[in-house]
Formats: C-alpha cells, structure tokens, sequence
C-alpha cells in the first residue's frame, strides 16, 4: 500500500486538472445528461489504460528513439480538437433543437470508441502514461518482469485517475440547470469550444 500511495497523488494530480478529456465529459454532460456522458467517460478510461498498459510494455520507448513523432501527435491532435470545438460551438441540445434539423443532426454526444481512440492522439494523456511509467516502473525490465508495477500504475488510475474524471461530468449537472434556451446553450457550448482548444496550448507550447 505504501508503494502505492505516490501513484495514487500523481493519478490524483494529473487527472483532475483541466484537458481535452474532462472538456469533453463536462460538456456532454451539461448537453445530453449525466448518463449520455458515461460512453465518454467509459472511452477515456478505457483509452487511457490501454495506453499505460502499451508504454509499461514498451511503446513509450518509440517516442525516444523519434521525437519528432511527438510533435507529429501534438499537431495532429491540435487539428482534430480544432474540428471538434468548430463542431461543440454549433451544436444545441437534442430537447432543445427542432426535430429533423441540421441542429438537431448535430446535437448528438461522442461514442466510447471516439474516445477510445482520442487517447491515442491525446498528448496531455501520452505526457501522463510516459510519465507514470518512467516515475513508477523500474528502468530495464522487460515483458512479464513488468506486469506488476505496471499494473500498479493502472490500478492507480483507477483508484485515483477514474473519479477525477467522472466529477468533471458531476460538476456539470448543476451546469445543466442553467441550460434551458438556445441562447444559453450557444454560449456554454462557445465557451466549452473555446477552452477545448486553450487546453492543447500548454501541451503544444
């Protein structure tokens, strides 16, 4: 448990600041409802621990031997995000646009295998896989030898990471309540839009 105790701070601390991931669950949380965030938080979870799961095995050693594919991820992942936000600020709630509208086609929350798949072109969530393993997984060990302080670091994320991103969504059912006419919707959505975009600047710059 002792061992385990600065996994669990550095899960804590990595997954409860602001990023693309908690962007993302708050927003469609406040959009469609707690339970229509789920997939999204479900996709970011499970996203994120087949990474961990892939760097403690060996994958984050790609990255040291081509740091150029870094910068290839962080801007391809910028180009993504920018469609995305373009994408959140235009879109209404299901309750609240007219049926069979451009609107209402666009009102409609990211799947669990979106978010599975963000992951991989998330650098916020590659700088905290790389990061746990290198603090956490002793240097030179390879295949089985690995297994268990790599699933000690999963396990901290679970513990800790999991529910940091699970009260993102939380947090935004107090949001909703305020989210009764189009108007108010466009602005939070702008909002979100805009922040989505601002969480890649300190990973970009």
């Amino acid at each position: 448990m002792q061992s385990l105790l600065p996994i669990l701070a550095f899960a804590f601390a990595t997954s409860i600041t602001p990023g693309p991931n908690n962007t993302l669950v708050m927003m469609t949380a406040a959009n469609w409802g707690f339970r229509a965030s789920l997939p999204v938080f479900g996709g970011v979870v499970t996203g994120f621990l087949l990474m961990v799961f892939a760097v403690g095995l060996g994958l984050g050693e790609v990255f040291a031997a081509w740091p150029v594919l870094h910068v290839i991820l962080k801007w391809a992942c910028f180009a993504w995000l920018l469609v995305l936000a373009f994408k959140i600020a235009r879109a209404g709630k299901p309750d609240i646009a007219d049926p069979g509208t451009e609107e209402a086609e666009r009102a409609r929350p990211l799947t669990f295998l979106q978010l599975v798949a963000f992951q991989w072109i998330n650098p916020k969530a590659w700088l905290m896989a790389i990061g746990a393993i290198a603090l956490f997984v002793p240097v030179g060990l390879n295949g089985s030898d690995s297994l268990i302080p790599v699933s000690r670091v999963l396990l901290g994320f679970i513990v800790a990471g999991a529910p940091c991103v699970l009260a993102w969504g939380l947090f935004s059912l107090a949001i909703a309540r305020f989210l009764t006419s189009p108007a108010r919707v466009r602005v939070f959505n702008v909002t979100m839009a805009v922040l989505l975009v601002l969480s890649m600047v300190p990973t970009l710059f």
